[in-house]
């Protein structure tokens, strides 16, 4: 068994599989859903976990070499992005819901605050 990193099976083989400039979205679970990609659902209860936990997780795992959210993200959440994307793009939350179509994969967590929603840019590490 694993002893670090990604210990879900799902979201581990699902990073694994990115490639450059394929997009992940990072979303709260109040965040639609499009068909299409593919999910992996980690929200277990409210706030459980949380949007912080599961972005910083991802990013111990990840290259981003871009990142957009919602404009209308105000509070902890915006304060969070600005702090890891110094180049963070701000689109409305409608265009980033039209956006996450295009997501090769989608993380849901338990976060349950408005906006708390990241679509990130892969990138490589050489």
């Amino acid at each position: 068994m694993k002893k670090a990193g990604i210990l879900n099976r799902h979201l581990a083989g699902a990073l694994a599989e990115l490639g450059h400039g394929h997009e992940v979205l990072v979303c709260d679970a109040g965040m639609p859903i499009p068909d299409g990609p593919r999910v992996v659902d980690l929200a277990f209860r409210a706030g459980v976990p949380s949007f912080a936990e599961v972005l910083d997780g991802l990013l111990a795992e990840l290259v981003v070499e871009g990142a957009t959210a919602a404009r209308e993200l105000v509070g902890a959440h915006r304060t969070l992005l600005e702090d890891r994307f110094p180049g963070l793009t701000l689109v409305p939350h409608e265009r980033l819901k039209e956006m996450s179509a295009r997501a090769r994969l989608i993380v849901r967590t338990g976060e349950a605050s408005p906006y708390a929603n990241v679509l990130l840019r892969c990138g490589v590490f050489f």
